[in-house]
């Protein structure tokens, strides 16, 4: 039997901490008992805070941990769970980030749900390793860690002894991937039926919304990015909106990729995609017409953008995200 501790940071969300809880503790207990058998668990789980004193997540469920940090002396695997704001935590549970990393030393595995990355990011455990986190958190956490490579269309990341998975509901993917990991696939493919969860779910693009990075203090470029998100439907020449702008297209270019992350074309490519998004979930209009409403002429081009980008093919998106009517 494998030990999971659960450590509960300040400010989370519930799910983070029972969800990853129930995925461990009925392995080997619920398949069992649907089919007569004796409980033959695989995982003793506990749960952990800092202090070891009760505790409210953010929706003011109120929990009672097992104990401290410091009461755990051996572990096989810790999992992490979100948290609101990293410089609060580090302000009130800084003694955290050396017990990750001293635990990580003594062999434990360390498993993060959502934004509990920042945790491990700041042991330096992640440096030049991969990682991914809710999409929502992905600006903050580029500019707060550069040295770690964050794979954000992944659901999951494994780097051996650390894992990282993206939304608050991907700790059930990760602990479902996590028991595959320990006691095989027959073991998470039971737990799956059990939970009624999907196994193997490995990409987060079809849910994440592109965000507008408008932090930077390039006014020029905020002024582009402006024209371009009210005019994306429109093939306009770029040298001459450079001109316009006072500039070379080629200054252009590069202080906008300086300030967004990206160069013009691929911010209104990505706009294109976002408003097709929505075109797809609230209406019936075909895959055709939404191409030509958001600028393009080749339905086929577009569709490899698009699909590049959620992860889905149209037809497949709409079939997700649509309003179902009775």
């Amino acid at each position: 039997m494998k030990s999971v501790t659960v450590l509960a940071m300040l400010n989370t969300m519930a799910a983070t901490v029972t969800s990853p809880m129930d995925v461990f503790y009925q392995a080997g207990v619920m398949w069992n008992f649907f089919n007569g058998k004796a409980a033959s668990p695989y995982f003793d789980v506990r749960l952990v805070t800092s202090t070891g004193k009760p505790f409210r997540c953010l929706n003011g469920v109120r929990l009672v941990p097992d104990g401290s940090i410091h009461d755990v002396r051996k572990t096989d695997l810790i999992v992490v769970s979100s948290i609101l704001d990293i410089d609060k935590v580090l302000m009130r549970q800084a003694e955290v980030v050396d017990w990750l990393e001293a635990m990580h030393g003594q062999g434990s595995h360390i498993a993060t749900i959502c934004s509990g990355v920042f945790v491990l990011a700041e042991t330096g455990l992640l440096d030049g390793k991969t990682a991914t986190t809710h999409w929502g958190f992905a600006e903050q956490f580029k500019q707060r860690y550069p040295q770690v490579e964050l794979k954000l269309e992944r659901l999951i990341t494994d780097e051996g002894t650390l894992f990282c998975s993206g939304g608050y509901n991907a700790g059930i993917d990760l602990s479902l991937y996590l028991v595959e990991k320990y006691c095989g696939h027959e073991i998470a493919l039971q737990s799956s039926k059990s939970m009624i969860s999907d196994i193997g779910r490995t990409t987060q693009a079809p849910y994440c919304m592109y965000q507008f990075r408008k932090d930077h203090k390039d006014d020029q470029v905020l002024t582009i990015q402006d024209w371009i998100e009210k005019n994306f439907n429109q093939n306009f020449n770029y040298d001459r909106l450079a001109h316009q702008n006072g500039m070379s297209r080629r200054t252009m270019e590069r202080r906008f990729k300086n300030a967004t992350g990206e160069t013009p074309l691929t911010y209104q490519q990505s706009i294109r995609v976002e408003v097709a998004k929505r075109l797809l979930e609230n209406e019936s209009r075909s895959f055709d017409e939404i191409t030509y409403q958001v600028g393009y002429e080749d339905s086929s081009t577009f569709r490899k953008f698009f699909s590049k980008q959620t992860g889905l093919v149209p037809t497949e998106y709409r079939k997700k995200f649509q309003r179902v009517t009775a």
